[in-house]
Parts: structure tokens; sequence; C-alpha cells
């Protein structure tokens, strides 16, 4: 099918109120627009400079775990939630409590993309894998007894108090099972061949339609272009996150998925996912350069620690995962006595590479201020 061509689905009435039911995706398709093919081009060329620049990063994996907090704060915003990556960063007994509920839900889908990069090892990118994931990214928060892991097996809504005013209706429950076999057939079918981002994007549009859990289901979504990527070798390592780029155009990002139901307009949503990847991939870049650039700072100045550089150097790599510390935590990381490290931070203070924040004498909390701006 071209996908100019593309007919999304249509309305089915139930008891007392219609339904979406999508076509069905794991089809032939053409992309016959000549617009939207120099957007992949240029998005293709942006995704694989990113995943070029992220092999040559030594110890990448320090800096992934920002990204993916990063990553878990704008997703979750999408969603609703108040938090920030400052917050993020802190441990759960500094979060005020009615800042935790939130909190706990970017902790959860920090989890939830961690283990399935997991495990892909040995699984491929299917419904299993998205079960798997989905309980862990709803345990202990809002959701928790919305079926976690599993499929929904009554109606849900998007919009609206309820069925009666809701703005958007996804299959009726009974559609679910099927619709999703053929989205996982979809994301693996050899035979009819189609770019990866083109597909990507049709399968992540697909995901939000079917809304096939009964909570969750934009976390999931944007999960699912992550694990997609990785798992076809498009990254080497989780590094393209649009979740920055959705939040920012949240409006465009809901309105270029509903006209793709509502006009079959599938191209203008595919040049809006488009654009994201290049833009995402050129910020995660600028990132990357920026990080060398602070490592590159920060590593000199420890050198005039003499002896203390060693331990140094192990607090640097904590303070890359973990850029707001407390001294305790910090003895339990690098298994040294307190003393040891209260004197370490005062160093880093000294040099201008940590900041104190609440003022206080005791349970004192420090910042890697240069560090967290560029995730800001």
């Amino acid at each position: 099918m071209k996908l100019s061509n593309f007919k999304a689905g249509q309305k089915i009435q139930q008891f007392n109120y219609k339904s979406y039911e999508p076509n069905k995706i794991n089809i032939s398709w053409e992309l016959d627009d000549p617009g939207l093919a120099l957007l992949l081009s240029q998005a293709d060329i942006k995704l694989g400079e990113l995943n070029a620049y992220s092999q040559l990063i030594p110890d990448v994996d320090f800096f992934i775990k920002m990204h993916v907090l990063k990553e878990g704060t704008q997703s979750s915003r999408i969603e609703g939630t108040q938090t920030n990556i400052d917050e993020v960063v802190q441990k759960e007994e500094f979060i005020q409590p009615e800042k935790k509920n939130d909190w706990r839900e970017v902790q959860n889908y920090v989890q939830a993309m961690n283990q399935a990069i997991i495990d892909l090892e040995k699984l491929p990118v299917s419904n299993r894998l998205m079960k798997q994931t989905h309980k862990i990214l709803m345990q202990g928060v809002r959701g928790t007894n919305k079926l976690p892991g599993e499929f929904r097996k009554s109606q849900n809504w998007i919009g609206g108090s309820s069925l009666v005013d809701a703005s958007f209706i996804p299959p009726h429950q009974d559609s679910v099972p099927e619709l999703m076999g053929d989205l996982e057939k979809f994301l693996h079918n050899e035979i009819n061949p189609v770019p990866p981002l083109i597909k990507i994007g049709i399968a992540h549009y697909q995901f939000e339609t079917i809304h096939p859990f009964l909570d969750g289901n934009g976390r999931m979504g944007r999960l699912l272009i992550t694990l997609f990527l990785v798992s076809n070798g498009l990254l080497h390592k989780p590094t393209l996150y649009l979740s920055d780029f959705f939040e920012r155009n949240r409006m465009l990002y809901y309105d270029n998925l509903r006209r793709v139901s509502s006009h079959n307009d599938l191209i203008q949503w595919l040049k809006f996912f488009l654009v994201g990847v290049k833009e995402t991939s050129e910020n995660s870049i600028q990132t990357f350069k920026d990080i060398i650039a602070l490592r590159s700072n920060v590593e000199h100045k420890i050198v005039m620690l003499g002896k203390k550089y060693n331990l140094a150097k192990l607090f640097l790599e904590l303070l890359y995962g973990e850029p707001k510390i407390d001294a305790q935590s910090t003895a339990e990381a690098l298994n040294v006595n307190i003393s040891t490290v209260l004197r370490l931070i005062g160093d880093f203070e000294k040099l201008g590479i940590l900041k104190e924040l609440t003022g206080y004498k005791r349970n004192r909390i420090f910042s890697f201020e240069d560090y967290l701006n560029i995730f800001r």
C-alpha cells in the first residue's frame, strides 16, 4: 500500500458507544512522498552519526544512566507528572512526600528501560517483552491495580470522564490480542521490507491507537521506539530519547497522532516523527560533546589532588551516574570511611566541581552542577 493511500480504520458500534478499530499494518508498504523520503534520509544520517559518536566515547555507560533518567522524566511529564531532573537524581528519602509518587514513576521507567535492554539479549521486541516491561513500569505506582503486565480486558478511553464524553475510544478489548499480534508480525516482517525509522514510526502510532494496556500506554509506546532501534542495530546503546522532543511539542505530538485516524494522514505523523529523530540525534550528539569537554576539564582538575587521584577518579565516575550525593551513601559506594569521603568532598568543593545545596551542617547534599546543567 502507498503511504498516501493509507486508510487508518473505522469506528465500530458497540453497545452504547463507538470504538475505533484500526486497520492492520502488517502489509506491503510503498513510500511515495518525496518530502518524507528526504526527511528519512536526513534522520538516518543523524541517527548514524549519533550511534558512531556514542561508540567513540570511553566508558559511555557512565553517561547512559543520565540519558535514561532524562528520558524517564520527560516521558512521565507528558503523562502529567511534575517531577524534574533535579528531583529524579535525588534519593527517595530527600524527596518531598507529595512528590514521591511522581518520583517513583520515573524510577520505574528507568528500571523498565534498563531491564528491557538486558532482556533484548535473549528476547526480540515482542508482546512478551512489552508485557514484562509494562509490569515493571507500573509496580507500586498509579495504575498498579490495572493489570500490570497484561493486555486490557475491558474498554478504555482517552480524554473525558467516561465513554460518553471521551475524545477517543480505542478498539474493543476483544480486538486487542489480534491487533497486537499483527503489530508484532509487522515489526519482524522481512518479506515486505520497510525502512526501520518508517517502521517504528508506524508501529508507535498503531500501538498508541490500540492502547493495549489499561494504563501506561504512552510511556510504553515511547519505550518501544528505543527498544526497536537497539534491537535492530540502529543504536549500539540506548542513546536516542524522543520524549524530550514530544514533551516540548506536546500538542503537535497528540494532534499528529490523532490526525492519522481522523484524516488517514499517516505521512504528516511520519514527517513529525522523523523531524524528532533528526533533532533529537543532533541534540544528543551535542550532549556527548559537552560531556567530553566537561570530563576533560574536571579530570585535569583532580590531577592536582596527587595521592588522592585514584580515589578521586572513582568518586568522579560515581558522580556521572549520581550527580547529587551525600557523604554517607558515597562512603558506602566507595567502601571507605566517612571522614575520607568528607575530605574528598571538601577537595571537590574547593576545585569547583561540587556545590553544597542545603546550607546545613549535617545531612548535607552536594551537586555536580556543571554536569547536571547539560541535562537540564
